[in-house]
């Protein structure tokens, strides 16, 4: 049975839950903030919010209609210092565990016009992101977040879901118009899918990793080159975080003769790199290695980058291939790097820098460099998802030439 308690918020959980303590035991509010009073209706260790009886000074209004429904969001009630704080928080926290000592900057905003990927769940009456602490969907009209190219992003879903059953549509807002991917399981291709991609002149329309329909061929820039888009393939969820984060990797590297970028991805750092230093690049997603070695040929000027599709969890470069390059770019998935890194720390790579989306897996990574020789320079937040409990992290790592 749920009941309704009064309780004093805490502090701020790493998802951006208020944390209260009852009965000795932790209980997690969704959209309240540390120091405030609130009425909560409590179903074990999670409380609904009913009513805010003392606010904190840091609360503010939200600026969507959709806020406290929608689940795509769970900061906008916090006023931008106490925000920017909380994202440095999940670093500093993160390294504290992992018992890592170093200065967290403060973040960086790189929130730009807002996010250029989205995947919405979808039916034919409904879509958008999962409604807050549901498995139901908020349905959207639209959403701020998003690049203003996106904003009839759930209009497509609802009508694609009419034509495919229930569905998630990721989206791209490309340099040629958006790259729809549709997964649906029980869905075939058809007349009705072909029509919505004409209505709403998608560049791209595929199902279930296959293309339907490409009316242009999605590309992104990417530095001075151009890259073709694989079906469903990973970009930055904003434009101004790769730039930040690419800034960051080109000074980390600054005057290496030979990099190595590894889970390079579609190329975001290996080529703009190589504007000045031959890269050798490797991922495990034959799609993406196909786009960097097509963007590499049509780019003029660029020194030689060597692409290779390569499973780094499985089979990481050993100590002898590391030892040839100067420098090290490291973009893992949320996952990590720890095969790699072990193989890093007993190598002689003077620099690593690494770029990470999880401060988790980054600190118990860094923990593995450190241990083998490796002292870390200052961790840098980067700020891409907006309003949300992510933030990315980048940190350079050093070690340092043996005395004579």
């Amino acid at each position: 049975m749920s009941r309704i308690e009064t309780l004093t918020i805490e502090r701020l959980g790493h998802r951006g839950e208020g944390i209260a303590t009852l009965d000795g035991k932790p209980v997690f509010v969704a959209l309240t903030l540390e120091g405030e009073t609130v009425a909560a209706e409590i179903d074990g260790n999670r409380g609904r919010l009913v009513d805010v009886i003392s606010a904190s000074p840091m609360r503010r209004a939200p600026f969507c209609p959709h806020y406290g429904a929608c689940g795509g969001c769970q900061l906008q009630h916090l006023e931008a210092d106490a925000y920017h704080q909380f994202k440095r928080s999940l670093v500093v926290d993160a390294l504290s565990r992992a018992e890592v000592q170093t200065s967290v900057a403060d973040p960086i905003s790189a929130h730009g016009a807002g996010r250029r990927r989205a995947t919405l769940h979808a039916t034919k009456s409904a879509a958008g992101f999962m409604a807050l602490r549901s498995h139901a969907i908020h349905d959207l009209d639209t959403c701020p977040i998003l690049v203003p190219a996106l904003a009839r992003a759930p209009e497509i879903a609802r009508a694609i879901a009419a034509a495919t059953g229930p569905c998630d549509v990721s989206f791209t807002a490309s340099d040629m118009g958006l790259d729809v991917a549709i997964r649906a399981k029980a869905a075939k291709p058809g007349e009705r899918l072909t029509a919505i991609a004409h209505q709403f002149d998608l560049a791209r329309l595929s199902l279930n990793g296959e293309p339907l329909i490409l009316h242009r061929q999605p590309v992104v820039a990417m530095g001075r080159s151009s890259v073709p888009l694989p079906i469903s393939s990973f970009l930055q969820a904003t434009a101004d975080a790769e730039e930040v984060l690419a800034s960051l990797v080109i000074d980390a590297v600054k005057g290496a003769r030979q990099v190595a970028d590894l889970f390079c991805g579609i190329g975001p750092f290996a080529l703009r790199l190589a504007a000045s230093v031959p890269v050798f690049a490797a991922d495990s997603d034959a799609p993406a290695i196909c786009a960097l070695n097509a963007a590499k040929r049509k780019t003029k000027g660029l020194k030689p980058i060597t692409a290779e599709r390569r499973d780094l969890f499985r089979e990481p470069l050993g100590v002898f291939e590391l030892n040839r390059f100067d420098a090290v770019v490291l973009d893992p998935p949320r996952a990590g790097a720890k095969a790699q890194v072990e193989e890093l720390a007993k190598s002689k790579v003077p620099t690593v820098a690494y770029v990470s989306c999880d401060p988790q897996s980054f600190s118990r990574d860094a923990a593995i460099l450190i241990a083998g020789g490796y002292r870390i320079g200052a961790a840098t937040p980067v700020d891409q998802f907006a309003y949300s409990s992510h933030v990315e992290v980048a940190a350079v790592f050093y070690r340092d030439k043996p005395s004579r």
